[in-house]
């Protein structure tokens, strides 16, 4: 199965979840993007290594890596493994100079570590094909359409208006969330055109 390398572009607060964030990584040679919803700490964790802040005390994450260290093995690789029921699932791949050895972890738990130790993410193409969203620009006058109808008031909740929505409309809306980075709404809305297919 191959490999198809991610990188971390952006983290922000979910708009749904209280307490949680939208992890978001991007297909390394493509415009396919994954997010994933993960708790504060975990957000917190990966957001300190990537500002490259170093807290008075070390973090989980950091002890993790100074155990490794300690006892010479190193991480070689983080992968996004599975994907079952909505939930992803990760595996640490570690060294200790004569053998591998697969870790599973949570993929916050292992993206904080792998960030850590300078290693690449990886995950396969089942895993993009039914839970990424593909990015795609579009041009001035659809741009322009799309602000329009996101600015007329609805009285219906968000999840009536996608099933309510043609197949154009998801789209449209898609392209839309993904414009302004809003990965969570974007996740509803390829959630609601999986199940059209």
């Amino acid at each position: 199965m191959d490999k198809i390398k991610l990188e971390i572009l952006g983290l922000s607060p979910s708009q749904s979840q209280s307490g949680s964030f939208a992890l978001v990584l991007g297909e390394e040679y493509g415009n396919r993007r994954l997010p994933i919803i993960i708790g504060m700490f975990e957000a917190q964790a990966i957001a300190i290594e990537i500002e490259k802040i170093v807290p008075n005390r070390p973090m989980t994450h950091d002890l993790f890596k100074q155990f490794a260290e300690q006892f010479k093995f190193t991480v070689r690789e983080i992968m996004i493994s599975d994907l079952r029921e909505g939930i992803f699932f990760a595996k640490i791949v570690c060294f200790d100079g004569v053998r591998e050895s697969v870790i599973d972890a949570r993929p916050s738990d292992a993206i904080a570590i792998g960030i850590r130790f300078d290693v690449p993410i990886y995950t396969n193409e089942s895993i993009l094909s039914e839970a990424g969203i593909t990015a795609s620009s579009n041009d001035e006058e659809e741009q322009e359409e799309l602000v329009k109808s996101s600015n007329r008031p609805s009285t219906r909740s968000f999840g009536d208006q996608l099933k309510n929505a043609s197949s154009e409309e998801l789209q449209r809306m898609l392209e839309e969330a993904l414009g302004n980075e809003e990965y969570e709404r974007a996740a509803k809305i390829r959630d609601e055109m999986s199940k059209r297919n």
